[in-house]
Protein backbone atom coordinates (compact mmCIF):
# COMPACT_ATOMS: atom_id res chain seq x y z
CA UNK A 1 0.00 0.00 0.00
CA UNK A 2 2.70 2.66 0.41
CA UNK A 3 4.73 1.83 -2.61
CA UNK A 4 1.32 3.00 -4.09
CA UNK A 5 1.18 5.89 -2.01
CA UNK A 6 4.80 7.09 -2.94
CA UNK A 7 4.28 6.17 -6.81
CA UNK A 8 1.37 8.53 -6.45
CA UNK A 9 3.48 11.00 -5.07
CA UNK A 10 5.81 11.15 -6.91
CA UNK A 11 3.91 11.25 -9.78
CA UNK A 12 2.12 14.35 -8.28
CA UNK A 13 5.14 15.91 -7.59
CA UNK A 14 6.78 15.26 -11.15
CA UNK A 15 3.09 16.88 -12.92
CA UNK A 16 3.51 19.79 -10.43
CA UNK A 17 6.90 20.21 -11.73
CA UNK A 18 6.09 19.97 -15.49
CA UNK A 19 3.30 22.39 -15.24
CA UNK A 20 5.35 24.82 -12.83
CA UNK A 21 8.08 25.01 -15.67
CA UNK A 22 5.38 26.30 -18.23
CA UNK A 23 3.88 29.02 -16.33
CA UNK A 24 6.43 32.33 -17.34
CA UNK A 25 8.98 30.44 -19.21
CA UNK A 26 8.37 32.33 -22.52
CA UNK A 27 7.05 35.52 -22.96
CA UNK A 28 3.25 35.83 -24.51
CA UNK A 29 2.74 37.99 -28.09
CA UNK A 30 1.01 41.50 -27.04
CA UNK A 31 -1.93 41.90 -28.57
CA UNK A 32 -1.13 45.65 -29.05
CA UNK A 33 1.84 44.56 -31.49
CA UNK A 34 0.19 41.85 -33.47
CA UNK A 35 -2.47 42.80 -36.54
CA UNK A 36 -5.72 40.50 -34.92
CA UNK A 37 -6.51 39.54 -38.61
CA UNK A 38 -4.69 35.64 -39.00
CA UNK A 39 -3.45 37.10 -42.87
CA UNK A 40 -1.46 39.96 -41.66
CA UNK A 41 -0.48 37.98 -38.58
CA UNK A 42 1.07 35.39 -41.29
CA UNK A 43 2.36 38.30 -43.37
CA UNK A 44 4.43 39.95 -40.32
CA UNK A 45 6.21 36.74 -39.33
CA UNK A 46 7.08 35.75 -42.52
CA UNK A 47 7.89 39.13 -43.16
CA UNK A 48 10.34 39.12 -39.99
CA UNK A 49 12.02 36.20 -40.56
CA UNK A 50 9.84 34.32 -38.04
CA UNK A 51 8.41 31.61 -40.20
CA UNK A 52 9.58 29.70 -43.66
CA UNK A 53 7.99 29.26 -46.81
CA UNK A 54 7.80 26.08 -48.89
CA UNK A 55 9.82 27.88 -52.31
CA UNK A 56 13.00 28.67 -50.10
CA UNK A 57 12.95 25.11 -49.34
CA UNK A 58 13.63 23.25 -52.62
CA UNK A 59 16.47 25.89 -53.26
CA UNK A 60 19.62 24.00 -54.14
CA UNK A 61 22.57 24.73 -52.11
CA UNK A 62 22.47 25.47 -48.45
CA UNK A 63 22.79 28.74 -46.13
CA UNK A 64 25.97 29.25 -44.93
CA UNK A 65 27.51 31.55 -42.05
CA UNK A 66 30.61 32.97 -42.69
CA UNK A 67 32.59 35.98 -41.12
CA UNK A 68 31.18 38.25 -43.79
CA UNK A 69 27.76 37.70 -42.28
CA UNK A 70 28.44 38.39 -39.13
CA UNK A 71 28.17 42.47 -38.65
CA UNK A 72 30.56 42.57 -35.49
CA UNK A 73 33.08 40.75 -37.13
CA UNK A 74 33.08 42.52 -40.23
CA UNK A 75 32.60 46.01 -38.45
CA UNK A 76 35.93 45.09 -36.45
CA UNK A 77 37.67 44.16 -39.30
CA UNK A 78 37.02 47.66 -41.21
CA UNK A 79 37.64 49.83 -37.97
CA UNK A 80 41.15 48.57 -37.67
CA UNK A 81 41.89 48.27 -41.53
CA UNK A 82 44.92 50.16 -41.28
CA UNK A 83 46.79 48.18 -38.91
CA UNK A 84 48.54 45.47 -39.92
CA UNK A 85 46.83 41.92 -38.07
CA UNK A 86 48.98 39.02 -36.39
CA UNK A 87 45.98 36.75 -36.20
CA UNK A 88 42.20 36.60 -37.35
CA UNK A 89 40.83 33.76 -35.89
CA UNK A 90 36.68 33.85 -36.63
CA UNK A 91 36.07 30.73 -35.32
CA UNK A 92 38.12 31.27 -32.05
CA UNK A 93 36.81 35.00 -31.96
CA UNK A 94 39.49 36.41 -31.57
CA UNK A 95 41.82 39.36 -33.91
CA UNK A 96 45.12 40.33 -32.97
CA UNK A 97 46.87 43.40 -34.60
CA UNK A 98 50.87 43.97 -34.58
CA UNK A 99 52.46 46.90 -33.11
CA UNK A 100 51.62 50.14 -35.29
CA UNK A 101 53.55 52.86 -34.75
CA UNK A 102 53.11 56.42 -36.38
CA UNK A 103 56.99 57.30 -34.89
CA UNK A 104 59.46 55.06 -33.41
CA UNK A 105 59.33 55.82 -29.66
CA UNK A 106 55.58 54.66 -29.49
CA UNK A 107 53.45 51.74 -30.21
CA UNK A 108 50.02 50.48 -29.93
CA UNK A 109 48.96 46.74 -30.31
CA UNK A 110 45.02 45.55 -30.21
CA UNK A 111 43.25 42.53 -29.64
CA UNK A 112 39.88 42.08 -29.99
CA UNK A 113 37.99 39.04 -28.40
CA UNK A 114 34.36 38.06 -29.53
CA UNK A 115 31.98 37.17 -26.79
CA UNK A 116 28.72 36.94 -28.78
CA UNK A 117 27.76 37.41 -32.12
CA UNK A 118 24.84 39.80 -31.31
CA UNK A 119 25.53 43.55 -31.86
CA UNK A 120 25.45 44.97 -28.40
CA UNK A 121 27.82 47.00 -25.59
CA UNK A 122 29.07 43.86 -24.16
CA UNK A 123 29.82 41.69 -27.63
CA UNK A 124 33.38 42.70 -27.51
CA UNK A 125 36.33 43.00 -25.13
CA UNK A 126 39.07 45.24 -26.42
CA UNK A 127 42.09 45.21 -24.96
CA UNK A 128 45.07 47.83 -26.01
CA UNK A 129 48.83 47.60 -25.55
CA UNK A 130 51.30 50.56 -25.59
CA UNK A 131 54.69 49.84 -25.82
CA UNK A 132 56.89 52.87 -25.21
CA UNK A 133 60.79 52.94 -26.22
CA UNK A 134 63.64 55.13 -25.19
CA UNK A 135 66.91 55.93 -27.54
CA UNK A 136 68.60 53.12 -26.29
CA UNK A 137 65.90 50.85 -27.81
CA UNK A 138 64.66 49.73 -24.11
CA UNK A 139 61.02 49.28 -24.43
CA UNK A 140 58.45 48.96 -21.39
CA UNK A 141 54.80 47.15 -22.47
CA UNK A 142 51.51 48.03 -20.74
CA UNK A 143 48.29 47.71 -20.50
CA UNK A 144 45.87 50.58 -19.79
CA UNK A 145 42.29 51.21 -20.04
CA UNK A 146 42.06 54.39 -22.44
CA UNK A 147 39.57 56.45 -23.93
CA UNK A 148 41.13 54.78 -27.10
CA UNK A 149 39.65 51.64 -26.28
CA UNK A 150 35.98 53.30 -25.77
CA UNK A 151 36.03 55.04 -29.04
CA UNK A 152 37.47 52.01 -30.94
CA UNK A 153 34.21 50.14 -29.19
CA UNK A 154 31.85 52.95 -30.13
CA UNK A 155 32.86 52.64 -33.65
CA UNK A 156 32.70 49.35 -34.21
CA UNK A 157 29.38 49.30 -32.74
CA UNK A 158 28.05 51.83 -34.96
CA UNK A 159 29.09 50.23 -37.63
CA UNK A 160 28.20 46.73 -36.82
CA UNK A 161 24.47 48.48 -36.15
CA UNK A 162 24.48 49.95 -39.64
CA UNK A 163 25.73 46.68 -41.48
CA UNK A 164 22.92 44.99 -39.33
CA UNK A 165 19.93 46.86 -40.71
CA UNK A 166 21.66 46.97 -43.78
CA UNK A 167 21.11 43.06 -43.69
CA UNK A 168 17.86 43.09 -42.74
CA UNK A 169 17.04 45.24 -45.43
CA UNK A 170 18.59 43.49 -48.02
CA UNK A 171 16.77 39.68 -46.45
CA UNK A 172 13.57 41.37 -45.96
CA UNK A 173 10.80 39.74 -48.69
CA UNK A 174 7.41 41.06 -48.61
CA UNK A 175 4.62 38.49 -48.41
CA UNK A 176 2.01 38.34 -50.71
CA UNK A 177 -0.94 38.05 -48.59
CA UNK A 178 -3.41 36.76 -51.56
CA UNK A 179 -1.39 33.63 -51.25
CA UNK A 180 -3.24 32.20 -48.15
CA UNK A 181 -6.37 31.54 -49.77
CA UNK A 182 -9.33 31.94 -48.14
Amino acid sequence: MTLNYSKIAFLGLFSLLILNSCAGGMPGGDARKNPPDPKLRVKKNLEEGKGFRLNDAFKKGGDFEFASSNELWRASLDTIDFMPLVSANYSGGIIITDWYSENKNDSVKITLRFLTNEVRSDAISIKIFYKKCNDLMKCTISKNNSELEKELKKEILKKASIYKKQTKDKNFKPYDVTELGD
